[in-house]
């Protein structure tokens, strides 16, 4: 039988494709809003905007439970040194995905953990590299309104039809490309003190 963790898990997102990795590891956890500008700094380099903000959302919420573990993550589509974020709508969308098609978009994954009590806090930055077809614009409004991606960074869901605008994926993380890169926080939940597959 799994040992329970030694400490409560939270989830610092609202993203339910972020919730649905977590909930591979079939571990408890909750799930709280970190409440967080996400509004980039002028000048912020796409990795370092995901790195602010993953550690920023760990924080929010560590403040309001200090004998957590927090998980804070935030993904930022990085084409060229450009950061696109999540489009919001079909129009928005058309131009990311016409701009990324024949590119090579890297997609800046950053995550925190955090445990206030117990003074620990780790950061990780997983980047993909994803190589984009030259898709044509029916191909494109296709793929939209079929899956209307619009609440995902760069416009595209790689765990649906959006696999098929891809030429290639280069990362050691399959999740991170999601969100949620798995590998790496499996081991910072051990390190943590959350146990995994039964032990820590």
């Amino acid at each position: 039988m799994q040992a329970p963790p030694a400490r409560a898990l939270i989830l610092a997102s609202t993203s339910r494709y972020r919730r649905a990795l977590l909930e591979r590891l079939q571990l408890p956890f909750s799930v709280q809003a970190p409440g967080v500008d996400e509004t980039p700094m002028a000048g912020e380099p796409p990795a370092s905007l995901a790195r602010r903000l993953a550690l920023a959302k760990a924080t929010a919420v560590a403040a309001t439970a200090p004998n957590a573990v927090v998980i804070g993550c935030d993904q930022v589509a990085d084409l060229h040194g450009q950061a696109l974020g999540k489009p919001g709508n079909y129009e928005n969308a058309l131009g990311q995905l016409r701009a990324m098609r024949g590119q090579t978009v890297i997609f800046q994954t950053a995550m925190s953990v955090v445990c206030t009590a117990s003074g620990f806090c780790e950061e990780v930055l997983v980047p993909v590299r994803v190589a984009y077809r030259e898709a044509s614009d029916a191909e494109i409004d296709f793929y939209l309104r079929a899956e209307e991606p619009y609440d995902c960074a760069g416009s595209v869901k790689s765990e649906g039809m959006g696999i098929a605008l891809m030429h290639s994926i280069d990362n050691d993380d399959p999740t991170a490309l999601i969100g949620l890169p798995l590998i790496r926080l499996s081991a910072i939940l051990r390190r943590a003190g959350i146990a995994v597959l039964g032990q820590t």
